[in-house]
């Protein structure tokens, strides 16, 4: 650290399981300018190690790293950011940043249209870098090599921008979440530690480098990295290196789970512990990939993935496990007696429950239990990721009664649902008629299990992704409570499909009509008697109009999906990977190339709605509803001319050997031709 020309010691951050600092945290340190003066000058360093002097916070930021743009949201800092890239969730409050590409080839002019006065890069952008390097706007390189870079960069953007005491809080909060993790695991004798390995493709046997931030994740988890003698964020690794190391546990990121399973059943790849116990792993991307805010989220579930059973023993706790918080919300029906979100902490880990009180037992019909009476509080409780691993070891039973002991309620009286969506996400939908009240408390997640009944197999057997609990100011019949719960999976199921929510066993072909683990609870409650629920009810139509609206706004608070999504994102969905398309139908040396300019395209309106008409029309051509595509093939022929900027030759048309529906396959060859004839690699074979 450089202060009035000396040199002052820097801060360090240890962490039981980190034996030395990274360098990077060092070179960090070394060029960091704090000052309590708000309009002092911070020296740092940009892209290409030169020295940078920046006098005022930037206020218009393109972040091309989506582990910074994290860090900076959770600094406060969203409405500033200009431009992100399409794998950046951003929450639409912070005014919707452009998106100026992907992750790999980010679309330069697409860039300068944002006006940005400081642009966060990776190492790999090295077109970006080279494009704004005399441009006299700071372009910095924010890279992690280990996990205490975190810090460092949270701290260092907390100068930047102004905010050093949240960045300060932020630090305390992830290092707290380490150390609890890090008590856990060092309670787990050595002789049970288990070697994992990181899968970094599900193309190639390719793992993270010895000095990758990835093994740090692992070793933080309580697991064992292997040790290659190879350097860098990717490194390739043989069959007999794989061999000797021997992995009882292998992850990797993403829901294509099937090309993973496959990859490593491999003949020769197959013969190591992990692939014989199938203890194979998949998480998030936006987890597995990123050393950002939510690092120690992930080493936490890793751990407990890891060692369910060690973790999941109560007399091992660290912290006391104890109600933390309550919520309290508001339901007009004079029966219930309370409405609150609890947030508590269960081995370790903050849970948080939807708990409603009754003043006197009612009757109720749940999916889970069945019809339940004398109940005096009905609930829902969100068990968070970390937890999953151990919920799913101890079974519905065990885990229900820890819950309860915790939240101080009994058994017999009580009825939960239990989700893995957060209730933070909780939408409370309220319908009327005359004196006729209903409510419906909605949870969803459809991101890991929406699947398509009568099409897609059935895995799962644990509770709920999405659920909701239904109550009126009437008291219902058990004629209409049941029939209730058809009017809930009914509106249920329309919410899902007018979002286009993709089975994720089948996302190409298939619309999802719920998840595999979705649960209600239907209310009898008290008052004047109502026998019917059906669709031609009143009671029916306010059911269905209620959990409709819960239904899409808990979707979209959980994972960000409404229906207008841009295309990127439902190409996502259905784990179209362009870079398999373009592989499968050009030679190595253009791929490059089409895949900046397949980029650039979707992000232009036209194209987009192509696409996303594509999509449309691919649903309905899979189901039987379109027969003639002589319409659609006129269409494409003209968008490929549009994007060549001629006519096409038929030597000049690509074939996608990719399967897709055929309308989609139609609009990829028609794009990808049209920008293979401005691509002279693209000809060479």
């Amino acid at each position: 650290m450089v202060r009035n020309g000396k040199r002052l010691p820097g801060k360090k951050f240890y962490h039981k399981g980190l034996s030395t600092l990274s360098v990077s945290l060092i070179l960090l340190s070394a060029v960091l300018f704090h000052t309590a003066s708000a309009n002092a000058a911070l020296n740092l360093t940009d892209a290409w190690n030169r020295p940078l002097t920046i006098t005022q916070p930037p206020q218009r930021i393109v972040s091309l790293v989506p582990g910074v743009t994290e860090m900076l949201l959770a600094l406060g800092l969203g409405e500033r950011l200009q431009g992100v890239t399409i794998y950046d969730h951003v929450p639409p409050q912070t005014g919707k940043p452009a998106v100026v590409g992907g992750f790999f080839s980010p679309n330069l002019q697409a860039i300068e249209q944002c006006r940005p006065d400081c642009i966060f890069v990776a190492d790999l952008q090295q077109e970006v870098q080279q494009r704004f390097k005399d441009s006299g706007i700071p372009v910095i390189n924010l890279s992690a090599r280990a996990v205490q870079d975190i810090f460092a960069h949270l701290r260092l953007l907390g100068s930047l921008f102004q905010q050093e005491s949240k960045a300060e809080e932020l630090c305390r909060h992830l290092q707290a979440q380490l150390d609890l993790i890090g008590k856990k695991t060092a309670q787990i004798p050595p002789v049970k530690k288990l070697r994992v390995v990181r899968l970094m493709s599900n193309r190639k046997m390719l793992t993270p480098g010895d000095d990758s931030f990835q093994n740090d994740f692992i070793r933080l988890a309580g697991g064992i990295p292997p040790t290659w003698g190879k350097k860098g964020p990717v490194v390739p690794v043989t069959l007999s290196e794989w061999q000797q190391f021997n992995p009882q546990a292998i992850f990797a990121c993403g829901h294509d789970w099937k090309r993973f399973h496959q990859l490593v059943q491999q003949p020769g790849w197959q013969e190591v512990e992990g692939v014989r116990q199938g203890r194979l792993l998949t998480f998030p991307c936006e987890l597995t990939c990123r050393a950002s805010v939510r690092t120690a989220d992930f080493i936490s579930w890793l751990a407990t993935s890891l060692y369910p059973e060690e973790l999941s023993d109560a007399r091992k706790v660290v912290l006391k496990q104890e109600i933390l918080a309550r919520k309290p919300l508001h339901l007009d029906l004079p029966y219930v007696r309370r409405t609150e979100v609890v947030t508590s902490r269960i081995l370790d880990f903050e849970h948080k429950s939807l708990v409603i009180d009754f003043t006197t037992p009612v009757q109720v019909i749940s999916t889970l239990e069945g019809p339940r009476s004398g109940i005096l509080t009905a609930g829902n409780h969100y068990t968070p990721p970390p937890c999953w691993p151990i919920s799913h070891y101890l079974g519905l039973e065990k885990d229900r009664r820890l819950v309860y002991n915790v939240l101080k309620k009994t058994e017999g009286k009580t009825s939960f649902l239990f989700t893995g969506a957060d209730m933070g996400n909780l939408s409370v939908q309220k319908a009327d008629f005359k004196d006729l009240k209903l409510y419906a408390l909605v949870t969803a997640g459809v991101e890991s299990n929406a699947l398509r009944l009568s099409q897609d197999e059935g895995r799962y057997y644990e509770p709920g992704t999405i659920n909701i609990i239904v109550l009126s100011n009437y008291r219902l019949s058990p004629r209409a409570m049941s029939r209730a719960l058809i009017a809930v999976t009914e509106a249920k199921t329309a919410a899902l499909q007018d979002l286009d929510i993709r089975s994720t066993e089948q996302p190409l072909t298939y619309q999802a009509t719920g998840t595999g683990t979705d649960n209600s609870i239907v209310v009898g409650g008290q008052g004047k008697t109502l026998d019917n629920a059906g669709g031609h009810s009143k009671l029916g139509e306010l059911i269905g109009r209620a959990v409709y609206q819960g239904v899409r706004e808990a979707v979209g608070k959980q994972n960000g999906l409404g229906a207008r999504r841009p295309i990127w994102q439902r190409l996502q969905e259905r784990r179209l990977d362009i870079y398999d398309v373009i592989t499968a139908s050009l030679p190595p040396q253009a791929r490059p190339q089409i895949l900046q300019a397949w980029e650039a395209v979707i992000l232009q309106p036209r194209y987009a709605g192509f696409l996303e008409a594509a999509l449309s029309l691919s649903d309905a051509w899979e189901q039987g509803q379109v027969q003639d595509l002589e319409a659609f093939k006129v269409w494409c022929e003209s968008i490929s001319q549009e994007l060549a900027g001629r006519p096409l030759k038929q030597d000049e048309e690509k074939t996608l050997s990719t399967e897709l529906p055929l309308p989609l396959k139609m609009a990829g060859q028609a794009i990808i031709s049209g920008l293979a004839v401005k691509c002279p690699a693209a000809t060479k074979q």
